[in-house]
C-alpha cells in the first residue's frame, strides 16, 4: 500500500510562483475544505490564464480525468497509469495524426521529439495507434515520457490550480487527490472532458495547418480509444459462455461485439471490468446509453467470476477494481446526463 506523502513544502500564491511551480519536487494540498466555486475558479484559471506554450497541460488534465478510477482507497494515483494515458494520447496526436504540439514552429517540444525519435528508430508506420505497438516498446516509450513529464507537468498543473487538486512527491512517483476535488471531478467528468478536448483542439488549431477546430475535435475525442480490444475479448470469452450480456442470445463468432457497459464517451478508457460481450443488435441499440440497474448487478457478478479465474499475467487489469467503484461510476454517469433505463427491445 502506498503510504501518505510527508515533508511537503508550500508555495505562495501569485503569478510568479505559479510560473515557477513546474520545478517543484514536492507539493502539499493547500486547502482541504473547499467549495465547488473554488474548484471552478481554479479550473477557469487553468483554461484561460495559465501560461501555455505546448498542448501538454491540456493532455495532462485529460490523463487525470481518464484515471479517476485507477486510484487506491487513499485516492493515490501511480504515475505509471497517468503517463501511460498521457503517452497514448500524444503518440496518437504526434505520430498517428502528425500534429505539432508547440507554439514555436522552429523548435520541437521535448515530448514530441521523444515520440518522433522512437517512431523513426523502430520504423513504426504512422497509421499505427499506440496500442498496436509491442508491449515492451510501449513501456520503454512511457518510461521516457514519464521521466520528462513528471518534471515539467506535475508541478506546473499543481501551480496552475493553486495547489488545490493534489499533493505530490516526484521521487515517490505518485500523487494524491484532494478528496473534495476528486468528488468534483467525478460529478463533472463528462463536462470537463469535453471542455478539455475543446481547449486542446483550439491550441492545436492555432499551431497546425488544419481546416477547423471541429476537424481536430473528431481526432482529439477518440485518441484514447484502443484500436483493438481483441485481447480483452479473448480473456472474457475464455471464462464466459458465448452469450450476449444483455439479451442472452447465442453469439456467432463473426458478429460478436465488445460493449462498454459504462459508455466510453464518459470514461474514455478501455477497462476489462467495464467490457461485456454483446450481439450486434444490442450494441447498436444501447449505443451511448446506460443499461438499467439489474445489469449493474449482472456485471458485478461477472467481474467476480473473472477475478476468481484470471491467471497471473491478467490480474493487473483489475488492479484497482472494486464493485463499489463500479457502482459509484454507474451513479456518476447518470448524474452526467446518461440515461439509466436502457434494456433490449426484445426483453
Amino acid at each position: 500500500m502506498i503510504k501518505s506523502l510527508v515533508n511537503f513544502i508550500v508555495i505562495k500564491e501569485g503569478k510568479n510562483q505559479r510560473d515557477m511551480s513546474w520545478d517543484l519536487k514536492i507539493g502539499e494540498i493547500k486547502h482541504s475544505y473547499i467549495s465547488d466555486i473554488d474548484i471552478w475558479q481554479a479550473i477557469n484559471h487553468f483554461y484561460f490564464h495559465s501560461q501555455v506554450t505546448t498542448s501538454y497541460k491540456f493532455g495532462f488534465f485529460k490523463s487525470l480525468l481518464e484515471n479517476l478510477y485507477n486510484v487506491n482507497d487513499e485516492l493515490v494515483l501511480n504515475y505509471n497509469y497517468l503517463f501511460y494515458s498521457f503517452t497514448k494520447i500524444y503518440w496518437n496526436l504526434v505520430v498517428h495524426h502528425g500534429l505539432w504540439q508547440s507554439n514555436n514552429r522552429n523548435q520541437h517540444s521535448v515530448i514530441q521529439r521523444i515520440l518522433e525519435t522512437y517512431s523513426e528508430k523502430y520504423a513504426i508506420p504512422k497509421q499505427w495507434s499506440f496500442d498496436k505497438l509491442d508491449n515492451e516498446l510501449q513501456l520503454k516509450i512511457v518510461k521516457a515520457v514519464k521521466t520528462n513529464g513528471k518534471r515539467y507537468f506535475i508541478g506546473a498543473f499543481y501551480g496552475d490550480t493553486n495547489g488545490l487538486f493534489y499533493e505530490f512527491n516526484l521521487k515517490a512517483e505518485h500523487l494524491k487527490f484532494n478528496k473534495p476535488v476528486y468528488e468534483f471531478l467525478q460529478h463533472h467528468q463528462r463536462t470537463l472532458i469535453q471542455l478539455t478536448n475543446y481547449q486542446l483542439a483550439k491550441f492545436l488549431e492555432k499551431n497546425n495547418n488544419v481546416p477547423h477546430v471541429d476537424y481536430l475535435l473528431t481526432k482529439v475525442e477518440v485518441i484514447s480509444r484502443r484500436s483493438s480490444l481483441d485481447k480483452f475479448y479473448q480473456i472474457i470469452n475464455k471464462y464466459e459462455n458465448n452469450n450476449c450480456f444483455y439479451c442472452s442470445s447465442k453469439l456467432k463468432q463473426r458478429s460478436v461485439h465488445l460493449d462498454h457497459f459504462i459508455p466510453w464517451s464518459f470514461i474514455q478508457t478501455d477497462d476489462l471490468w467495464n467490457l461485456v460481450l454483446s450481439c450486434q443488435r444490442c450494441n447498436l441499440q444501447k449505443s451511448d446509453k446506460v443499461a438499467e440497474s439489474n445489469y449493474l448487478d449482472h456485471i458485478i457478478k461477472r467481474n467476480d467470476i473473472l477475478l476468481d479465474n484470471l491467471i497471473n499475467e491478467e490480474e493487473h487489469y483489475f488492479e484497482y477494481y472494486l464493485a463499489e467503484k463500479l457502482i459509484t461510476l454507474y451513479e456518476y454517469s447518470r448524474f452526467n446526463g446518461y440515461t439509466g433505463k436502457w434494456k433490449p427491445y426484445s426483453i
